[in-house]
């Protein structure tokens, strides 16, 4: 009669000690990253494919030379970057055609891709130059949120958007994001004593979000799926708190000095740092809005159930290493 409980304790202390060691290792990474929300070892440079001269790199400590910043990152987008850059850059054209108060900028983050991609990138900056386009190489495969980092790091906007190079969400659905936050700004100014304070100097970000079409997605996704996505939300529940429902739109825009604030401190590099921002967002006291995007499903998603435990590893990286204290933010 002693077997099968020698065999049950035999499994209990199994778990107990995988479970311990993956404590432990949870804590031990993200003591490793406590200081790891410096720069990445890339060279803060661009070059102009025309002259092939090394244009200096800006920083987001300098003041904003346009008035709007898009960040692209790009791994392995060769196929479907060329169709998301024409379609933005002629909406930038026509609009800077009409106000010629409106100026902007592209920044393409190759993070390290295999295939074409460099050369797509490059082919806009020949054709639009460098004034307009800019490329980053980071040599190797970083992550999303790296990639962001370094591109919202050396922009020269006063706004700062980031997007994905698939071209989900519509293009004109800047000027949503952008309208809400002037109208932030509005309210923000009228509280100050300063008349000439700008906009880029008031730490807005506003969240472009697919939450209104939650109960469509619901309804046609598997339900493996839809049980993911649940699991998902309650641990960023957890994690970030509430405030945003959709915090993994690639679309959302900041202020000049939100995005100083935010990514000089975010260390999460992949899928998840996107609940990092709003953590911050939230420890700043940063104004955040939530906007509401038209958004389409594009064929390519490098999403995977492998992606799905990467969330949840960072998710528990960022909750360790906020909550202890190791992760120190800078002020």
């Amino acid at each position: 009669m002693e077997y099968p409980w020698t065999i049950l304790f035999f499994f209990i202390s199994l778990a107990l000690s995988i479970v311990a060691a993956l404590i432990s290792t949870i804590i031990l990474e993200a003591y490793r990253r406590r200081f790891n929300h410096g720069h990445i070892e890339a060279p803060a440079i661009f070059e102009d494919p025309n002259s092939l001269k090394r244009v200096p790199c800006p920083s987001i400590f300098d003041p904003a030379e346009k008035y709007m910043s898009l960040i692209v990152p790009a791994f392995n987008e060769e196929y479907r970057l060329r169709g998301a850059l024409e379609e933005t850059i002629n909406y930038l054209q026509q609009r800077a055609a009409k106000d010629k108060s409106f100026s902007y900028e592209v920044i393409i983050i190759d993070d390290g891709s295999v295939d074409g991609t460099k050369g797509v990138a490059f082919n806009f900056v020949r054709k639009y130059s460098v004034e307009n386009v800019r490329v980053i190489l980071l040599g190797r495969n970083h992550g999303k949120g790296e990639a962001i980092r370094k591109g919202m790091l050396h922009s020269r906007g006063e706004l700062l958007l980031m997007l994905d190079a698939d071209g989900a969400t519509k293009i004109t659905d800047l000027e949503k994001l952008e309208n809400q936050i002037h109208a932030v700004a509005v309210v923000k100014k009228e509280g100050s004593r300063d008349p000439s304070i700008r906009i880029s100097d008031i730490p807005i970000t506003a969240f472009g979000s697919r939450a209104h079409l939650e109960e469509k997605a619901l309804a046609t996704r598997k339900w493996y799926r839809n049980f993911l996505m649940k699991g998902f939300h309650l641990v960023v529940l957890l994690t970030a708190g509430p405030g945003i429902r959709d915090t993994q739109c690639g679309f959302k825009m900041f202020t000049r000095s939100a995005a100083r604030k935010l990514f000089t401190n975010i260390r999460l590099k992949r899928w998840c740092f996107d609940v990092e921002l709003v953590y911050l967002c939230k420890y700043f006291g940063i104004s955040m809005v939530e906007v509401s995007v038209n958004w389409s499903e594009i064929p390519g998603s490098k999403l995977s159930p492998r992606s799905i435990l990467n969330m949840l590893w960072e998710l528990a990286l960022m909750s360790v290493g906020y909550r202890t204290g190791t992760w120190r933010i800078s002020t």
